[in-house]
């Protein structure tokens, strides 16, 4: 079983439906306790608490392509006590697909659509999906509208360009502070990306959905939920019925009231041939999964949550690199980052690094993250980016940090504009990898 690390989690690329779907957990959310059928048989604590666990995907559907799960995300119900709580799973995290061998979670959808998505999530978590839902990514604006908007916080400037998204390119150019997001402003805030990854995108997703409930809760939203509830499900694909959505509205306060425990699985970053994954504990996400419900594994659970750990670790790749320690799993709805207390420069250590190769050179990504970790750096992810899309390599990150950068032994632009404790390195064609 691995032991303690720490938390960090690669770059990617953060497309708006990935929020879409906490959406639809804020309006569904409290109906699950007056859903009819069977709870999961297997339960994950004690045998007389009656537990549903529904799985919720935000897809990412293209005219010529099928598409995959942006966002992953477990809803546990304790009929029983009450009490409810949510997994994120990062969409990196590196599972057994049927058929597949080893690969991304959210590659399952495009192999099998969401009933192959259920089979991953369930072999990972050892408890069976009793529902699901699924969003695609047109349907956001709309229910952000239709709910009057959000009031978000906006935690940090967020600027980002990006000319070959969106069929003509994404801008995103928010400002700190509190604000009414409109389902266009929203796009952008749960867009944004920067070098936490998914650890950043969950945190992010929490808070909105935070926002999301307190404004579904308000007093003047409440005469015109049977509308909002209409218009959320003819935007979704779920097994659950209109009337089951409706029932949230006697629930959802009871549950709120005790509490929602958000949670993302606890893993590591790690990179195989310059692709980015998340290598889960699975002994530790199935611990946290009966927690986070005031509940304990049984020693059955126990037991099968080690060989499931045992094999998982039997079966990764030889030359796989882990990149930073392990999470524990925990994240805040808040999101909010930590606030610069001084200006004086960061030390390399304290510095969260995203790499991204646009070299088009095999192996360029991580010569450039081996380069930065004996320097000291934490290493978040490698990815690869757009190949021609850079001519130069740029070492983007905040202004208080730019001087710490200069002295790389490869030729690079360093620009400020990152958050205080990151940075984005996107190598470019000028690139000159070493015995080239």
């Amino acid at each position: 079983m691995r032991k303690t690390r720490k938390r960090k989690r690669s770059f990617r690329r953060v497309k708006w439906l990935a929020l879409i779907l906490v959406v639809i957990i804020a309006v569904a959310f409290g109906c699950y306790a007056a859903i009819k059928g069977n709870p999961s048989s297997h339960e994950i604590g004690d045998t007389d608490h009656q537990i549903v666990h529904v799985m919720i995907m935000g897809v990412d559907s293209r005219k010529d392509d099928v598409g995959r799960s942006d966002t992953l995300m477990v809803a546990s119900i304790d009929q029983t006590a009450e009490k409810a709580a949510l997994l994120s799973i990062p969409r990196d995290t590196r599972v057994a697909i049927e058929g597949h061998g080893y690969d991304k979670v959210n590659h399952a959808y495009a192999y099998g659509g969401h009933k192959l998505t259920q089979k991953s999530v369930e072999h990972l978590l050892g408890v069976p999906m009793d529902h699901y839902i699924i969003i695609d990514t047109k349907s956001f604006e709309r229910i952000i509208d239709a709910i009057g908007g959000v009031d978000i916080d906006v935690e940090k400037r967020m600027h980002y360009e990006d000319p070959w998204d969106d069929n003509g390119g994404l801008v995103i150019d928010l400002y700190p502070g509190e604000q009414h997001m409109d389902g266009k402003k929203a796009i952008q805030y749960v867009r944004y990306r920067d070098g936490e990854g998914d650890i950043g995108r969950i945190g992010r997703q929490q808070k909105f959905m935070k926002a999301v409930m307190a404004q579904v809760l308000s007093p003047e939203i409440l005469p015109r939920l049977p509308d909002i509830v209409k218009e959320v499900s003819s935007a979704v694909k779920t097994d659950m019925s209109v009337t089951d959505l409706l029932s949230f509205a006697k629930q959802m306060k009871t549950y709120q009231a005790n509490g929602l425990e958000a949670q993302m699985v606890p893993g590591q970053p790690a990179y195989h041939k310059d692709i980015s994954y998340w290598i889960p504990d699975i002994t530790d996400v199935r611990e946290l999964m009966a927690s986070a419900l005031d509940l304990t594994l049984t020693t059955q659970a126990e037991e099968e949550a080690q060989a499931a750990e045992d094999k998982y670790d039997a079966d990764l790749p030889k030359d796989l690199k882990m990149l930073a320690h392990k999470t524990n799993g925990s994240t805040k709805l808040t999101g909010q980052d930590a606030k610069d207390e001084e200006d004086k420069p960061m030390k390399p250590e304290e510095i969260s690094v995203m790499v991204i190769n646009s070299s088009g050179i095999d192996g360029a990504g991580a010569e450039v993250a081996a380069v930065l970790q004996r320097k000291g750096f934490i290493i978040s992810g490698v990815e690869t980016g757009k190949t021609n899309a850079n001519p130069i390599t740029t070492i983007t990150t905040s202004t208080r940090n730019t001087d710490v950068f200069y002295g790389m032994p490869f030729a690079c632009v360093i620009r400020d504009g990152g958050s205080s404790n990151q940075a984005v390195v996107n190598i470019g064609r000028d690139y000159k990898k070493k015995g080239n």
